[in-house]
């Protein structure tokens, strides 16, 4: 080969060498460009020169995968980091959190309990208990904004994944054309594949899988395919089928099938942080913030209605509160026709919902939040379980499952009841006088409907005698452990009582706590006048701040603390985990930039070197061209 022919190729590859550097340093700000490399071989054929075998782009697969599964962790932990802190800022503002007002609410009730008959502090009472229970529906309109948020975000998110796959799968068709035509594809169009496959893997956890080596395949978790070869699967966001309220991710197999994917199938990235936040933490105290608003008002209702107010009647309950809600899975043969909290059984009442399941044995109760079964009682009409009695329209059959959401929207509807100051119920109601081991349980609505006072005697073989002296009251039944028990006209009360058993007379529960040996024991009580000093049913409803009404485990304050102090935790481990994964892939991210990246002042010299590369090509041809015309000049 001659030395023009020298001379031109290394000019020819000098310029593609300049070619590619400029290239790089124009694309450096780029996202998902990697860095190429000209390749340089000696000219086939032993003649001498130079040329460009390949233009090599820098891509390490296995960083990259290891990129974007960090990636994948850290946008998960980042979104579900933005949204708790939100919930931990809200519970723990010491001026709008419920734990001052709470606190306020029970102060007032202190107050009226020292000057029971004095308007101002009966006004005071009124006023924060309006303020705590407008809290209470402030606190869950603003949990239920974010429920709203969050779906819009998940709907956002699916769109996105959507155009991402179906993108991949448009490329991939590119690539395959490219090769077919061509032998290779461009790089350009490579590292828009890639960088596809780094922002899906920041929305949701994918499966990638490389076919011979050339097509990107993808797939969630479980296999569904996202992406196979040209073609792509779509999500979508569609209505759970046992919440109407929630929207959940459901997948299409391409066949107009549209299938609801579980939600912890759907993890990493930011979808994942989105619902696993849901899951975890939204549900769980918009459902502890319900459980806080209906125990606290049940309790103080059943304990107001044992009170007598200004005007003689007894006290009603000081607050409303929203019943439970019920949904029923598609095809149930029966519904829901009427749910409500169990007073009796309130200390059961937990921060969870449940699926109640119907088989051939029966209905099953299970609880969401981990799976496990719960006690019930089911006599064929009522099921009364966890606080709650429902009952159905019709015979459930077979394989008919209801979603019960007992407290999760009840905080939406505590509101208080009373704003005339003479309705608070500060005095004692039953007026009692005994020897006998007989105790007060407790006082229903309606309470002396049928009279005013009651005489009842208990003798040492369990037999209940009302007395029909003047002044007392001898009803016709009474009410034995939930049963009915006539009473005759000389007043005994059929059959005989044991030890334990609980009785309701009049509105008016009482227990037999034993039976006494030798002897009788008398029981007397009656309906207490309206007194403006009787402050006992006051100082009884402040009391309450101190007894354990939520769950049967926690005072309202303690139950609240739990809540703020278990948001604070999750948001504190959020957060070390999320500088930790974010330190993983800042690390990452490095060692890809390292090998992939475009460095300023690496190509600046390549630049330079090239130049005096081309330069050096140019002078061979010069001196090529000075050697010919000395020969040429020969001839002369």
């Amino acid at each position: 080969m001659s030395m023009f022919s020298i001379g031109l190729s290394g000019l020819n590859t000098a310029q593609s060498a300049l070619n590619t550097t400029s290239n790089n340093i124009s694309n450096v700000y780029t996202p998902g460009y990697n860095r190429e490399l000209p390749k340089l071989n000696e000219a086939s054929g032993g003649t001498g020169g130079v040329q460009v075998s390949d233009t090599e782009r820098q891509f390490n697969r296995y960083v990259a995968d290891q990129l974007n599964s960090a990636k994948t962790q850290s946008s998960a932990l980042q979104k579900y980091s933005e949204q708790v802190t939100q919930i931990d800022n809200l519970l723990a503002d010491r001026d709008a959190g419920l734990a001052p007002l709470m606190q306020n609410f029970f102060s007032s009730l202190e107050d009226m309990a020292s000057a029971p008959s004095d308007p101002a502090s009966r006004q005071g009472v009124l006023g924060t208990a309006q303020t705590l229970s407008a809290q209470f529906r402030s606190f869950d309109g603003y949990l239920q904004d974010m429920q709203s948020n969050i779906k819009s975000e998940i709907q956002d998110e699916v769109t996105q994944i959507n155009n991402t796959t179906k993108q991949i799968a448009g490329l991939n068709r590119e690539i395959a054309l490219s090769r077919a035509q061509n032998g290779e594809a461009p790089n350009s169009i490579l590292n828009q594949r890639d960088h596809l496959i780094s922002e899906l893997n920041e929305r949701m956890d994918v499966r990638l899988n490389i076919q011979d080596g050339k097509t990107y395949n993808v797939s969630l978790p479980n296999g569904q395919p996202l992406v196979t070869g040209k073609d792509s699967f779509q999500l979508e966001p569609v209505q759970s089928q046992n919440d109407p309220q929630r929207i959940v991710v459901g997948y299409s197999d391409g066949r107009g099938n549209v299938v609801e994917l579980k939600e912890d199938l759907i993890t990493g990235g930011a979808l994942g942080g989105l619902m696993s936040f849901r899951q975890e933490t939204l549900d769980k105290t918009q459902n502890q913030i319900g459980q806080l608003a209906v125990s606290l008002s049940i309790a103080f209702n059943e304990q107001h209605k044992q009170g007598v107010d200004l005007n003689g009647d007894q006290g009603e309950d000081f607050f409303n509160v929203r019943q439970p809600q019920a949904y029923s899975y598609q095809g149930n043969t029966a519904d829901v026709d009427n749910i409500r909290f169990n007073t009796g059984g309130i200390d059961d009442l937990r921060a969870t919902d449940y699926t109640v399941t119907f088989d051939g044995s029966g209905p099953t109760v299970t609880r969401n939040d981990n799976g496990s079964e719960v006690d019930i009682e089911w006599d064929n009409t009522t099921l009364s379980f966890g606080g709650v009695s429902m009952e159905f329209d019709a015979a459930p059959t077979n394989g008919d499952t209801f979603e019960i959401q007992p407290v999760r929207r009840a905080g939406a509807g505590m509101e208080s009841n009373i704003a005339d100051l003479d309705k608070i119920a500060a005095g004692k109601l039953v007026e009692s006088e005994e020897n006998t081991a007989i105790s007060l349980v407790g006082v229903d609505t309606g309470a002396f409907s049928d009279g005013e006072a009651y005489n009842i005697t208990l003798d040492g073989s369990g037999q209940l005698t009302f007395s029909g002296a003047a002044g007392y009251t001898q009803p016709t039944d009474i009410i034995v452990n939930g049963n009915t028990r006539s009473v005759d006209g000389s007043g005994m009360v059929s059959g005989l009582l044991n030890a334990g058993d609980k009785l309701e007379i009049d509105g008016v529960g009482f227990s037999i706590d034993e039976i006494l040996s030798t002897g009788s024991g008398e029981f007397v009580f009656e309906k207490s006048d309206a007194n403006s000093g009787d402050n006992r049913n006051a100082l009884a409803l402040q009391n309450l701040q101190s007894q354990n009404v939520v769950g049967g485990s926690a005072s309202v304050s303690g139950a609240y603390g739990a809540m703020v102090s278990d948001v604070g935790n999750r948001t504190n481990i959020t957060q070390v985990n999320l500088d930790a994964r974010q330190g993983l892939t800042d690390q990452l991210e490095a060692v890809q930039q390292s090998e992939s990246g475009v460095n300023l002042d690496e190509e600046a010299a390549n630049l330079i070197r090239y130049q005096q590369y081309y330069q050096a090509n140019a002078k061979v041809i010069d001196t090529a061209t000075t050697i010919m015309d000395t020969i040429l000049g020969l001839r002369g």
